[in-house]
């Protein structure tokens, strides 16, 4: 008999979360890749991996243009990003340019060559690190108050079936108390940020010199959620997570507590803006003198607007991290 057997099947949602998305079978082995189940920024718009490109530059010139530039596409799905990136840079950067993606999932057949394929990141990264929606993958417990007034671990079924379990205890308590304090009303609920904490500051520490940006849902002190934020997406809709790998498993990101020291966060808007993605509708008087410019511009121009967007794509927060160089998004 396994102690899943001998418990009834019910653990927190950290374990159970993490078997659903990266154990055999998981939702991140599957052949369709993210793409097939949810739009990211990525997938939005050629635009948002050509920001990351211009970030890259800035970086560069930062570092001093050095021989070899790393560019490191942290949960890379199926390589849109790093390839959006590879193409979007001048040839000068693109040929010192050492590209690495890192992901738990097979090598996409026809990826660019110059790609190097891996499950870790590399060590001692001179260039950008950049993790888009990574971080709300990795798994968490989830906190729920009792009718005492308790937080208490939620356990979970492979079903989705949920009950209390034992109260938050030790460094989970801790970092409730200093990042999410739940006031004692039944039914308050909060995602417990401290993996992911502790797996940001792993891989900034890859980074000898450069940037380190994780670009995610996110939310800080002051205005967390009150019954968390803790959902599943399925071919495109959000749905009610269940751990048994048929949908993706995700909460928001307490961004401001994965911070290092020098580290800062700012909307999506305000770093693509930095970058030049505005989304600003080309002049009037293009459509006579050059109708084909003022409809690229025109569609450009779209999709700059939906990455930028407010109750869209534009609130994800940027936690941007220096590593021995100025902040090049201040």
């Amino acid at each position: 008999m396994t102690k899943e057997t001998a418990d009834g099947g019910w653990r927190g949602w950290r374990v159970a979360a993490e078997a659903a998305l990266y154990g055999p079978g998981g939702f991140y082995r599957r052949p369709e890749g993210p793409a097939g189940h949810f739009r990211t920024s990525v997938h939005a718009s050629p635009l948002f991996a050509e920001a990351v490109a211009g970030l890259l530059c800035r970086v560069d010139e930062a570092l001093g243009r050095p021989s070899g530039l790393d560019f490191v596409d942290m949960a890379a799905g199926r390589g849109e990003l790093v390839s959006g990136v590879l193409t979007a840079l001048p040839g000068d950067v693109a040929a010192r340019t050492r590209a690495y993606a890192v992901e738990i999932a097979g090598r996409p057949a026809g990826l660019d060559h110059r790609v190097e394929w891996l499950a870790e990141p590399p060590k001692n990264v001179t260039g950008l690190l950049f993790a888009n929606e990574w971080l709300d993958n990795v798994p968490v417990e989830v906190a729920e108050v009792d009718s005492a007034g308790v937080p208490r671990l939620v356990l979970v079924r492979e079903d989705g079936t949920e009950r209390l379990g034992e109260p938050v205890s030790g460094a989970q308590a801790e970092w409730l108390a200093r990042w999410w304090p739940l006031p004692a009303e039944e039914g308050l609920r909060a995602e417990i940020g401290l993996p992911r904490d502790t797996a940001w500051a792993s891989v900034v520490s890859r980074v000898e010199r450069g940037l380190a940006v994780a670009v995610d849902y996110a939310h800080t002190a002051g205005a967390r959620p009150l019954f968390g934020t803790l959902t599943g997406f399925r071919e495109g809709r959000e749905t009610t997570p269940v751990p048994d790998g048929s949908c993706d498993i995700t909460a928001h990101v307490a961004l401001d507590a994965c911070t290092l020291p020098g580290g800062r966060v700012l909307a999506q808007r305000d770093a693509l803006r930095t970058l030049g993605i505005a989304g600003a509708r080309p002049p009037l008087a293009l459509a006579t003198t050059n109708p084909s410019a003022y409809v690229r511009a025109l569609a450009s121009a779209g999709e700059a607007a939906e990455l930028t967007a407010a109750g869209g794509l534009g609130d994800f927060g940027w936690l941007v991290q220096p590593v021995g160089i100025p902040d090049v998004l201040a």
